[in-house]
């Protein structure tokens, strides 16, 4: 009877936690239907007096906001990929693998184990990357989110704005959706500064449009400088071909830790992200090369062109093995990752 009181309270916590999980998304959606009542409504048909003023702005915003408004949808509702099921431990591996009490001896299974697979990151004890929840040796660059409560492709954070752990099968959505904000709220911030200083000035009369137009270049502004920062901060990481996990810890091989292991080079690091193919580069469309399993490696193509070795290794590097709590990597990002 305990024990079902437990496991219903156990279950009825979960339940909330993720209707609680939505909120800040219900909070985007609400401020977006606003700025697209307050923008059209507001400014455009009430204070706009010119009819091709108008017209010309409608056409621009409405353009804008169905690629802001798609690549955030994809951002949401693109499930993150985890690995296939020969990363898994089979049953007769687990139970050997959970059987065996010596901790060498449970090392020496798993290095064996990751010869037969394309795994050449360690934890920073130089041992085999394990994950003891999913049960399965991580593939490179993937990563244990502790609030989507799986094992994820190339994990970059959770993102709590979007509700979704954002990795291999929707980076480049999300960056999409970072770039087409910016883009939203610059160009709504630069049509209705006009108009906020005409009202400012007393030269429109003070009617129910003003406190929408005044607070709607408010908004617009301060969700501006968030966001570049933001997005500026990632187009940083894809020009290295880094993930914001890896910024901060360096990524370990099986011949040391190496923060530009996977750099190689400027358009090679963008193709990494958006693929070959540059028509799709700004269409929410996945065009992301591989399977998000093994990545190419500057220690590869280091052979072909010896000017890569250049830069010095940074030493500083943790455990991968350990937990990573939730926390904020900037105003809208959250890395959640152990």
């Amino acid at each position: 009877m305990r024990r079902g009181w437990k496991m219903a309270l156990s279950g009825g916590l979960r339940c909330c936690r993720r209707v609680l999980s939505w909120v800040p998304v219900l909070v985007i959606v609400l401020v977006v239907l606003w700025s697209y009542y307050a923008y059209v409504f507001e400014l455009c048909l009430v204070t706009v007096l010119s009819p091709a003023e108008k017209v010309i702005y409608l056409i621009l915003y409405h353009a804008i906001f169905v690629f802001f408004a798609w690549t955030y949808w994809k951002s949401i509702f693109t499930l993150p990929q985890q690995p296939n099921q020969k990363f898994h431990l089979s049953y007769t591996d687990k139970e050997r693998y959970e059987n065996e009490e010596r901790p060498e001896v449970q090392k020496q299974m798993l290095v064996d184990m990751a010869k037969k697979l394309p795994v050449y990151t360690r934890t920073g004890s130089g041992a085999v990357r394990f994950c003891d929840r999913c049960h399965l040796i991580k593939p490179d660059r993937c990563h244990h989110c502790s609030v989507c409560a799986m094992c994820v492709l190339k994990m970059d954070h959770h993102c709590p704005w979007v509700n979704n752990c954002i990795g291999f099968s929707n980076y480049k959505f999300f960056l999409q959706f970072l770039a087409y904000s910016v883009l939203y709220c610059l160009y709504i911030a630069t049509t209705v500064f006009s108009y906020f200083i005409k009202y400012w000035r007393g030269e429109l009369p003070s009617v129910r449009s003003k406190f929408h137009v005044l607070f709607l270049l408010f908004v617009a502004c301060m969700f501006f400088v968030s966001l570049v920062i933001l997005f500026g901060y990632h187009c940083w990481l894809v020009s290295r071909n880094k993930t914001t996990l890896e910024a901060f810890c360096t990524p370990v091989f099986t011949s040391g830790p190496e923060k530009n292991g996977f750099n190689l080079g400027f358009i090679k690091n963008i193709q990494q992200v958006f693929g070959d193919n540059k028509k799709f580069w700004l269409i929410p469309i996945g065009s992301s090369p591989g399977d998000g399993h093994s990545f190419p490696m500057r220690s590869i193509n280091e052979s072909q062109n010896p000017l890569l070795a250049n830069e010095e290794p940074w030493e500083d590097n943790e455990d991968d093995s350990r937990d990573y709590p939730e926390g904020s990597s900037s105003s809208l990002a959250v890395e959640t990752e152990t």
